[in-house]
């Protein structure tokens, strides 16, 4: 699924401790990865929490990936 993470990720300096979170909720790109790294199914996380969207999941793989590529770009 092709998303533009930029219009589901934000940042705000005053929730959360200013992490990267979705669509302004309380969910964190964090949470996401975590819960997928702990072998959670896209179908089980979005059961769990409803208000979130697929294409939430997918924004956040999207921003670990970009911000890792950055990270080794810049490292170089």
């Amino acid at each position: 699924m092709q998303v533009n993470y930029k219009e589901r990720i934000t940042i705000e300096p005053g929730k959360r401790s200013g992490k990267p979170c979705i669509r302004n909720m309380r969910i964190t790109v964090y949470d996401i990865l975590s819960w997928l790294a702990s072998g959670m199914s896209h179908a089980e996380i979005l059961d769990d929490f409803p208000d979130l969207e697929e294409a939430d999941i997918f924004a956040a793989l999207h921003f670990a990936a970009d911000r890792e590529n950055k990270v080794i770009r810049h490292a170089t």
